[in-house]
Parts: C-alpha cells; structure tokens; sequence
C-alpha cells in the first residue's frame, strides 16, 4: 500500500511539479514568475461577482442600457484588479537574508532582501505568525523575528507573499522557501560558580606604559630620561617626569571544557556560555577549549561571536 501511494506521489511530481515544487527549498536569489503565482477571489469578490450577476439579469429583463453599461464597466474593474493583483507579486525577487544573533528561547532577527523593477504597493509577508506588510520601491528591507527553541542550526521556515491589491477582489500569493538556516546560540544557565580555572590559566597581563599623560610629578631617582619633561621643568628649580596612565592588569580566562567532566553535556555548554557573558561583560581576556576546537585567547565582540558559535554546533 505504502508502495502504490509512493508512485502515485511521484507520478503527480512529474505530472505536475507547481504541487510540490514550492515545498522544497531553493537557493537564494528567488524570483516570483508567473507559474508561481496563485489567485483566488477572496470572499468580498464573491460577493461582489454574484451582485454583478443579479444587475446583469435585472438589465437584460428591464431592457435598462444603462444598467447593462454599469455592469459591463464594473465587470472590467474587477477583471482589471485581477491582473493588477498578479502584476503586484510577478518579478518579486528575494535577493538575500541575513540573521543576528539570539540564544535559544529569545527572537532571532532576520533581514530579507526584497528587490523588483519597478514599484509596488501593499505586499503582505507571512512567516511563522507574523505578517509583515510593505511597499517595494526598487530595493526594499524587511525585518522580521523568528521564534527559537534549541541550540543550533535551524532552517527557515516558507514565507507567504500575498496581496489584495488594489480592490481586494481577488488575492495572489506566492510561496518562498529559501534554502538557508540560521544558528542559534546555546542558553546560558542563570547563576552558577565562578570559573574554574587551571592554575596557569590565572596569569595576569604584564602592566604595559600607556600613551596617555596623566601628571607631571618629581623626579626620582632610576625614571628613564626619556620621561623627563624638559620645557616644564626649565620653569621650575626640580626636574618633572611625565606620569603615564597604565591599563590595570586582568585575568585572563582559560575555559576548559574538561574542566567539567562531572556534569552532562548541555549544562557544561550552558555554564561555558554563562563565563563567555560574563568574561566580555567584564571586558577580560578569555580562550575556549573545546573536544575537537580550540579559540586562542581574544576579547571583544567578534571573539565573543565566535565562541558561542563553537558552542552553538556542538553535536
């Protein structure tokens, strides 16, 4: 049985492919033609057609030409809406998506690309319950949230393009499914220990002269001549030096994943996250040693990106 309704499948698909072309993903750019694009009355055009039909019999048993003449002129408005309902969707293109950054559990943000050849008015964008609704005027940037569960790489669910315009007589729609995914970084758990660190790992930064001048103070004896602050001290009976700010030493953070043997694996992921916030939070130095990766010691934004991607696509 599973068998026959197996062929039968495939022999649809080849048959027609617009039934589950659409469902498969496609690589980006995607652009709307006019084998894509679906339309419907919706239900006011309808009831609309049906009064149409009412006016038309009630002309022609009247023998009232100027009944018929309102009947044939808004039969075309709605043949008319029809096409521009087509028009509003054929030649759409999206031309890209990118994604931030967002843990499991929190909205990702994602930007769609959308461009066309000429203008476009009131296209509705569905996506995972939200709708988004938007004119196009050559390139257009839309922003949208996508809802997380877990860790990981996630794919994008299809997007539903549609419009009514310009009458709402009748609705075309479109779907896109972009052959992308999006990572998502893992949880971190809410409060925990301190780091656990190797005791090689708790080396501080050799204190380094700044480039900024603090003071000028006294002369004391083994200052570097180089530091002497020879114009103002040709005003005064003592030699002044010049007193440099110096950066305050860190820790530098040496995450270990085997430092964690004791606890299973997506709470010793949760904890790593939780000292990665906490270490750039902090604005120290940190590395990460993971089972098959290791992140040389860095600080900032990107470093900070790319150890929680590390987590992220742990198995």
């Amino acid at each position: 049985m599973r068998a026959d309704l197996r062929r039968l499948a495939q022999l649809a698909e080849r048959r027609l492919p617009a039934l589950t072309r659409l469902r498969r993903a496609e690589p980006l750019p995607i652009e709307l033609g006019r084998r894509r694009i679906y339309i419907v009355p919706t239900a006011f055009g309808l009831g609309f057609g049906v009064l149409l039909m009412v006016m038309l019999v009630g002309a022609l048993n009247y023998a009232n030409n100027a009944a018929v003449l309102l009947t044939c002129m808004l039969g075309s408005a709605a043949a008319a809406s029809m096409l521009f309902a087509f028009r509003t969707l054929d030649g759409l293109c999206l031309r890209d998506i990118r994604a931030g950054h967002a843990v499991a559990g929190e909205p990702l943000e994602l930007v769609l690309d959308f461009s066309a050849q000429r203008s476009r008015e009131a296209v509705r964008l569905d996506c995972a319950g939200e709708s988004l609704a938007f004119a196009l005027q050559g390139t257009t940037e839309l922003r949208l949230r996508l809802a997380t569960t877990r860790r990981g790489w996630q794919a994008l669910p299809r997007l539903k393009l549609w419009s009514t315009w310009p009458l709402g007589l009748f609705r075309a729609w479109s779907w896109l499914h972009p052959q992308q995914s999006v990572l998502v970084w893992p949880r971190p758990e809410a409060a925990g220990p301190p780091p656990l660190l190797p005791g090689d790992a708790r080396e501080r930064l050799r204190p380094q002269a700044g480039e900024e001048l603090a003071a000028l103070r006294d002369y004391r004896r083994g200052d570097a001549p180089r530091h002497i602050a020879w114009k103002a001290s040709a005003r005064h009976h003592d030699l002044l030096v010049k007193d440099f700010d110096r950066p305050e030493p860190r820790e530098t953070w040496r995450l270990d994943w085997n430092a964690l043997r004791t606890l299973d694996r997506e709470t010793r992921i949760a904890r790593l996250a939780r000292w990665l916030g906490e270490a750039e939070a902090q604005g120290r130095r940190y590395s990460l040693q993971l089972p098959e990766q290791r992140i040389d010691i860095g600080s900032g934004p990107p470093h900070y990106a790319r150890c929680m991607s590390a987590l992220a696509v742990l198995p």
